[in-house]
């Protein structure tokens, strides 16, 4: 990291992450920065791969994302005009880190945040198709000014104060490589979450942008279409109108796995919850909710 004074924090919520966490601190060796990691109970070395590669380290019970992410800016002292939010698989191609070198420090001061393209590699191949790329997502904030919406799933970061947001030319990347298994089990795990979101619908204004445009369609689209039906559709649409196709093998596996198994097993846990609540409801009846 440069030894210039830091000009934005970044945090990173990990557990587990020795295997991606040099890739991504290394990543910003253009970007005069300071690393603020959170992490949840690592057992794999991550905690002491963080601090030798220069960041500081934290100890945090993890509830959710936003709660994680939040607590880390209520607690951790912060003297760095930006904020940046990173996941420990994720890292800056390095045309995004000289960018954001060259412009965070000239940025305007009504400039009060800053869009970044997400490029997501599956078996090392770029998902470009099937409406995954570009996806934009608001990282970087004035500090003081922005913290995630408390969700159980889809938290994004808003912002108070007013202020333009503007947009980096260049991507950043998000390339885990633990594994198709590795992969199943974490979006088994969201799709729990997915389903709190979907039973409870946090209130609160979208979040800007591209964002919030994809949230009001969920609600007012996806989620009004038949359950396990409007899996099939969201993948035909990806599959086949969105041109996810040609993606190739990795994208035919992706967008399978991502577009439908994970929108199915969604319904599939929706049903079962209200399968529960007829029981309780009607203990002897133990019939279908339909």
């Amino acid at each position: 990291m440069s030894r210039n004074l830091p000009i934005v924090t970044v945090i990173v919520l990990v557990k587990n992450e020795s295997l991606h966490l040099s890739r991504l601190i290394r990543s910003f060796d253009a970007v005069p920065s300071r690393f603020v990691i959170v992490d949840s109970g690592s057992t794999d070395g991550t905690a002491e791969l963080a601090r030798q590669l220069g960041a500081d380290v934290y100890a945090h019970p993890f509830e959710n994302h936003a709660r994680q992410f939040n607590w880390a800016l209520e607690t951790i002292p912060v003297d760095t005009p930006w904020i940046m939010r990173m996941d420990g698989d994720e890292y800056l191609l390095p045309e995004l880190a000289a960018e954001m070198a060259r412009v965070l420090p000239a940025s305007d001061r009504e400039v009060s945040g800053w869009f970044i393209r997400r490029r997501v590699y599956f078996w090392d191949h770029w998902i470009r198709h099937g409406g995954y790329y570009p996806t934009w997502l608001l990282r970087i904030w004035r500090t003081g000014r922005g913290c995630l919406e408390d969700r159980a799933m889809n938290e994004h970061v808003v912002l108070k104060g007013g202020g333009s947001i503007l947009r980096m030319k260049h991507d950043l990347v998000d390339n885990n490589l633990k594994g198709l298994g590795f992969w199943i089990d974490k979006h088994n795990g969201y799709s729990d979450r997915e389903v709190l979101d979907f039973l409870y619908r946090p209130e609160g204004d979208a979040p800007p942008g591209q964002a919030g445009l994809r949230r009001r369609l969920k609600l007012s689209i996806y989620m009004r279409a038949p359950v396990f039906f409007r899996a099939w559709l969201y993948w035909i649409y990806r599959y086949f109108i969105r041109l996810g196709f040609l993606d190739g093998l990795p994208g035919m596996v992706f967008h399978f796995l991502q577009g439908f198994w994970y929108w199915f097993l969604v319904d599939a846990k929706l049903y079962e919850q209200r399968l529960k609540e007829r029981r309780k409801r009607f203990p002897r009846a133990g019939q279908d909710p339909g």
